[in-house]
C-alpha cells in the first residue's frame, strides 16, 4: 500500500491551484455538498467546515485514497462527512440532493463524460453550483510536456478515460455541460505552478505512479526502462528552483456553472 506521504503528495503538488478553487466554492452553512474525485479528502474537509452543520459526501474510485481521507477526517474531528467508493459517472446519488458540487481535477477521466455530468446534474437542486478545476491543453502544461519528452518513444496518446486534458476545450466542455443541464458556464484562466516538493526521490516515485508513465515504462525492456527513469530524474532535477523545490509551469481552468432551473 502507498504510504500516507505519497497519498498526500497530490495535495502539496496542487497547493497554488487549490487556492483558486477554495475562493470559488461559495459554500454556505447548511449546504449539502458533493466532492467528485475527492482523493484523500482535503477539498472534502474544507467543504465540511464551510457547510457545517450541512453534510458533505466525498466520492472517489480509489479505496486507498478514501481510507486515507477517513483517517484524516477522524483526526480533525469532522462528523459531517460521508465517503463513498464509486464512479460519479454511474454513482447513485440522492436525486436533487445537493446545493454544491465541487471537484479538484477529478472530472477529466470519465469514459463517458456527457453521461457523467448528466448524472451529477441530476444530483443537484435547481440553481445549485458546480465548481471544477480541470487542466488546460497539454501544450500549456510544462509538467506534461517535460514528462512526455523524457518518456520519448514509449509515450503513447492517452486512452479514453485516462486523458487529463479531456476537458481542456472550453467551447466543447461548455456545450457538454449545457446539454447536461447547466447554465451560466464560465471558464477562468488559472496560471500557477505545480510543485513536486524538495525530495527528488519522492518526486520521481510520484511521477512514475502516473498512469501514462507507468504504462510507458511497462512497454520497455528492463534496460530501456532504467534509462528512461534516469531521464525522468534528470528532468525533475533540472526544474529544481533556488529553494530546491521541483517546480513546473502549468495552466488550468476554473469552471463554474449552475444547475438549470426547471421551467
Amino acid at each position: 500500500m502507498s504510504s500516507p506521504i505519497s497519498l498526500d503528495f497530490y495535495d502539496a503538488e496542487l497547493g497554488a491551484h487549490h487556492r483558486h478553487l477554495r475562493a470559488a466554492y461559495g459554500i454556505s452553512p447548511g449546504d449539502a455538498v458533493v466532492d467528485i474525485g475527492c482523493g484523500t479528502g482535503l477539498t472534502t474537509r474544507e467543504a465540511a467546515r464551510a457547510a457545517a452543520p450541512g453534510r458533505v459526501v466525498g466520492v472517489d474510485v480509489s479505496e486507498r485514497m478514501l481510507e486515507r481521507a477517513r483517517q484524516l477526517t477522524a483526526a480533525e474531528g469532522l462528523d459531517n462527512i460521508q465517503y463513498e467508493l464509486g464512479d460519479a459517472q454511474v454513482h447513485r446519488f440522492d436525486t436533487a440532493g445537493f446545493d454544491v458540487a465541487i471537484s479538484r481535477f477529478g472530472t477529466m477521466f470519465f469514459s463517458e463524460p456527457a453521461a457523467a455530468f448528466a448524472n451529477i446534474a441530476a444530483a443537484l437542486r435547481a440553481g445549485a453550483r458546480l465548481v471544477l478545476l480541470v487542466w488546460q491543453r497539454q501544450e500549456h502544461n510544462e509538467w506534461a510536456r517535460a514528462i512526455e519528452a523524457a518518456l520519448g518513444e514509449a509515450a503513447q496518446p492517452p486512452q479514453p478515460g485516462s486523458d487529463p486534458f479531456s476537458l481542456a476545450d472550453a467551447r466543447a466542455t461548455t456545450a457538454m455541460l449545457e446539454n447536461a443541464g447547466f447554465d451560466g458556464v464560465r471558464f477562468e484562466d488559472v496560471h500557477e505552478p505545480v510543485v513536486y516538493g524538495h525530495d527528488l526521490d519522492a518526486a520521481l516515485a510520484f511521477v512514475r505512479g502516473f498512469q501514462d508513465t507507468s504504462a510507458a515504462l511497462a512497454r520497455l525492456s528492463e534496460g530501456e526502462a532504467a534509462r528512461t527513469v534516469e531521464r525522468l530524474r534528470e528532468t525533475l532535477a533540472a526544474h529544481q528552483s533556488d529553494e530546491r523545490r521541483i517546480v513546473f509551469d502549468s495552466r488550468s481552468w476554473l469552471v463554474t456553472a449552475r444547475r438549470r432551473r426547471r421551467r
